[in-house]
């Protein structure tokens, strides 16, 4: 009986391998396109509204600045494909929401056409064989997910509504159809994989969703609520409860994200401020070019309406007013006279004749357990147009007036990300995002394997070639191995 029982361990090392998902990012925006700022600020109001109605019932608004001059900017967003047949959608990605939804074919009022270069889907729950309605019985339903408002309606379907802070919002159906997506099973192979997940089917867009300058197919929110992708896959075991993204932030953009851990030895890690809907981390200091900046420490402390945000849907950075003062006060005073400073529209701007990076100095953000974010100067100055044969750079952290200091793309670009909601931290390094990286395959604590995943589509397509040859091999030695057992 050796040799069955030999063949059935190998079959269940294959079938005990945790998925890790990858999905390769492409920015919103185009490159060579140019916004004004005050567009970008706009935008960024609007989903801090969302974000404030999850703390405190209600909407707290932020005292926006910003420039209209024109500049280069990316926004993130991912393909998804959904249903049975399969069908691709452009949705943003999102770690400051908690849910997947894209928009129906029975969509009222929802843009035809985007001017985000992608062409935009609707998705036909009566066109997917797989797709199932959620029935207002089921558990997801009966339960209170925040900024949802589930309801029934006639027909026994669980329907929802967000209502967002500018009067915008969303309303539709909960939906259960299969996921498709690339599955890491170790020593650099990928294979094709997919999971049933709950996800909204948009019936009605109001507001700025309906605008069609920045329209995408949805949300693929990954917060830590239990209607979010991540949790969904990963309390079934689909997946380890990580996942990481590393923005390339300059040439073609892009970036990768993934459904798993990247493993790179210069990751610190702080940890999560419990009980809180979103990433919230424990800033307490700030360093300019090595020096502490005389900021109180309440300033950044937890509350219902403070506190400091990880969030990938927010193009710039905001910080509150405590601690932006001495922040460009500090940077004015470390360039001077080699720059000239000047006010663009409200924003502090400087006037820089060389390269930003031989006059600018670093800055340290300080978090808990240790952990320092290190920014270049290209991490907190935004490249604003040229002017007496200088070129303008302007401070890329908008001013709050009270609030919730928020770190978007402009600080998060060019470095690996790792949300492990499994240890209740987040991990950050300094990386090339144009690289591939290291990946970790774990089931639970236990340490499997490591692959390695390139943003190259050759890459993939190579290993999928890969695994069909690994699996022929392998069934070839089981099968050997039988025989011989049994002559």
């Amino acid at each position: 009986m050796r040799a069955p029982s030999l063949l059935m361990l190998g079959f269940l090392a294959l079938l005990s391998v945790v998925y890790c998902v990858v999905i390769p990012l492409e920015r919103a925006f185009p490159l060579n396109g140019r916004v004004d700022l005050s567009q970008l600020v706009a935008r960024d109001q609007l989903r801090h509204s969302r974000i404030l109605q999850r703390f405190v019932g209600g909407v707290v608004d932020f005292s926006v600045q910003g420039s209209s001059d024109p500049y280069l900017v990316g926004l993130y967003f991912t393909k998804v494909k959904l249903g049975s047949p399969p069908r691709e959608f452009n949705v943003q990605i999102d770690t400051g929401s908690d849910i997947l939804w894209v928009t129906c074919s029975s969509c009222t009022d929802c843009p035809q056409s985007s001017g985000l270069g992608i062409q935009l889907s609707l998705f036909d729950s009566s066109s997917s064989s797989s797709a199932k309605l959620v029935s207002c019985s089921d558990p997801v339903c009966s339960s209170e997910f925040q900024t949802t408002a589930t309801q029934c309606s006639q027909s026994n379907q669980c329907s929802y509504t967000f209502q967002y802070g500018d009067g915008s919002g969303t309303s539709g159906y909960y939906v259960a159809d299969m996921l498709y997506f690339d599955a890491i099973l170790g020593q650099s192979l990928i294979a094709n994989s997919s999971a049933l997940v709950v996800f909204g089917c948009s019936t009605y867009q109001s507001g700025d969703l309906t605008k069609t300058d920045k329209a995408v197919d949805g949300i693929f929110g990954f917060g830590r609520g239990d209607l979010s992708v991540i949790s969904q896959l990963s309390s079934r075991g689909i997946t380890p409860r990580v996942f990481s993204h590393c923005l390339k932030g300059d040439g073609s953009g892009g970036g990768i994200m993934v459904l798993g851990e990247i493993l790179e030895p210069n990751i610190v890690y702080s940890p999560l401020v419990a009980s809180q809907p979103h990433y919230n981390l424990m800033l307490q200091s700030i360093a300019v070019n090595g020096q502490l900046l005389q900021i109180d420490p309440s300033v950044f402390a937890t509350s219902s309406n403070r506190g400091t945000i990880v969030d990938s849907g927010t193009t710039l950075a905001y910080l509150v007013r405590e601690a932006y003062d001495p922040f460009v006060s500090a940077i004015t005073a470390t360039v001077s006279p080699s720059v000239t400073p000047t006010i663009s529209k409200g924003n502090q701007c400087y006037l820089v004749p060389t390269s930003v990076s031989e006059i600018f100095p670093s800055v340290s953000l300080n978090f808990a357990a240790g952990a320092s974010m290190t920014l270049k100067p290209e991490d907190y100055l935004i490249r604003s147009g040229f002017y007496d044969g200088a070129t303008m750079w302007c401070i890329g952290f908008q001013k709050v007036q009270g609030g919730i200091t928020i770190l978007g793309d402009i600080v998060l670009k060019d470095k690996i990300f790792v949300y492990d909601l499994a240890h209740q931290r987040i991990g950050w390094a300094n990386y090339d995002c144009s690289l591939s990286v290291n990946v970790s395959i774990t089931s639970g604590k236990d340490f499997i394997n490591e692959g390695q995943l390139s943003v190259s589509s050759s890459t993939r397509e190579m290993l999928f070639k890969l695994i069909h040859l690994s699996f022929i091999t392998l069934l070839i030695q089981l099968l050997e191995f039988v025989e011989f057992q049994f002559l």
